[in-house]
């Protein structure tokens, strides 16, 4: 098809993610490394990892190879009374990245889709511990776990597109806005311990770093705290590590690497490093054991798809090989170096970067079209939303590569409020 037709197609019949049809995009032709190649012959830089997943850049060679041995093989068959060596070796992996504090992993299509089995699983467990009263969530504000109903339900409940659906979503409780790192957390886990009562089944967060509802970024000693209320009150603590699993904050996990470990663990987004969609829900013996029904009450068409978990399993060897702790220390200090700049703009509100992680936060909304423009026009690709400007490279990417991406941030940043 030629560029005009795929836009043409586009434009008339393609939804986009939170855009009305018609909205502008650009066409991507091919992606290798760091760059997207669109299809007029522009190169840009993929300073999104293309929503957190393409840890290790497009195309990775092993990525390739894994896929292709596997499409060879068989690329699915239903995970219904039958198992597959793809499954097994990706969950081995899973195991050892997590220490081996984990006994039962269950594979699904997507993080947000994760995120329900982990709901899922903390009322099954209410119920097996003799606890069928405790049918609700407790979370904190400025969180996103994702666009099904039940993840939805524990996203901020008036920050954006969510506020849309008001009673046809569950209500579940919430504490406000985690403080931010730096913040003494003792007032505040006093008043979050107030709102635990006899209809909380388990804690959801985002440990850290809270992605879409916000970017912001919270202290470990927080979590940690977070964690003993859940010990305390005999509730479950479900960690949704979907965006910060696999080193992009400069942890392996934001939970595990502080010294908690979640009764429920949700990871995705960088699991097959960008390839393919998939997400696994894990959860410890105790979880596993208690639950009434024993089942999990879930089953996607395509769990543990052969291919998917071929490719996570090459995924998830490469981030036990190490690289990223090389990679993302140098990127984190890149970026503070690049950003630090903006902190005295006016306009900007705060400038922040924790690992992989760099974010610029204005007074008020982000011109998108404008600050878009700005970045591609500086050979990068950035997606801003709300007031944020922000950025998530991939680990390859080279130290010309942060800078190239820091001045087109800064550059989306004078667009935006010129």
């Amino acid at each position: 098809m030629t560029p005009e037709e795929i836009a043409g197609i586009d434009a008339a019949h393609i939804w986009h993610p939170y855009a009305a049809p018609g909205a502008d995009t650009l066409i991507v032709d091919s992606a290798q490394g760091t760059q997207l190649t669109l299809t007029d012959g522009r190169i840009l830089l993929d300073a999104m990892s293309s929503w957190w997943a393409a840890c290790h850049g497009h195309s990775h060679p092993r990525l390739i190879a894994a896929a292709r041995r596997q499409i060879d093989q068989m690329s699915h068959v239903m995970f219904g009374g039958i198992t597959h060596e793809p499954a097994a070796r990706l969950t081995a992996n899973l195991l050892d990245l997590t220490g081996q504090n984990y006994d039962q992993v269950f594979y699904s299509d997507s993080g947000s889709v994760g995120v329900e089995v982990a709901i899922k699983m903390a009322l099954q467990y209410s119920r097996g511990a003799g606890h069928p009263e405790r049918t609700r969530l407790l979370t904190w504000r400025s969180g996103y776990h994702g666009d099904t109903f039940e993840a939805m339900s524990v996203c901020d409940p008036d920050g954006g597109m969510h506020a849309l659906w008001g009673d046809a979503v569950a209500t579940q409780r919430f504490a406000p806005a985690p403080p931010v790192r730096g913040s003494d957390p003792g007032d505040y886990l006093e008043r979050f311990a107030a709102l635990i009562d006899d209809s909380i089944a388990a804690v959801i967060i985002e440990p850290v770093v809270q992605g879409a509802g916000g970017m912001r970024f919270h202290d470990a000693e927080l979590v940690r705290g977070v964690h003993r209320l859940c010990q305390e009150h005999g509730i479950l603590m479900i960690a949704d590590e979907i965006a910060t699993g696999f080193g992009r904050t400069g942890a392996l996990f934001t939970t595990l690497d502080n010294g908690v470990v979640p009764d429920i663990l949700c990871v995705g987004k960088a699991l097959t490093g960008g390839f393919v969609t998939l997400a696994a829900t894990l959860a410890t013996e105790r979880v596993a054991k208690t639950m009434e029904p024993s089942a999990l009450m879930h089953g996607p068409t395509f769990m543990a798809n052969p291919l998917a978990c071929a490719v996570a399993a090459e995924s998830t060897a490469l981030i036990a090989e190490g690289d990223w702790r090389r990679q993302v220390p140098r990127i984190e200090k890149e970026l503070i170096d690049g950003l630090a700049p903006l902190s005295d703009t006016p306009g900007v509100a705060d400038v922040r970067v924790l690992g992989a992680i760099g974010v610029i936060e204005l007074v008020d909304e982000v011109d998108m079209a404008a600050a878009t423009a700005a970045a591609v026009n500086h050979g990068v690709w950035i997606r801003p939303f709300g007031r944020l400007i922000y950025a998530m490279p991939p680990y390859i990417s080279t130290s010309e590569e942060i800078a190239a991406i820091t001045r087109a941030m800064r550059a989306a940043v004078a667009g935006s409020i010129s």
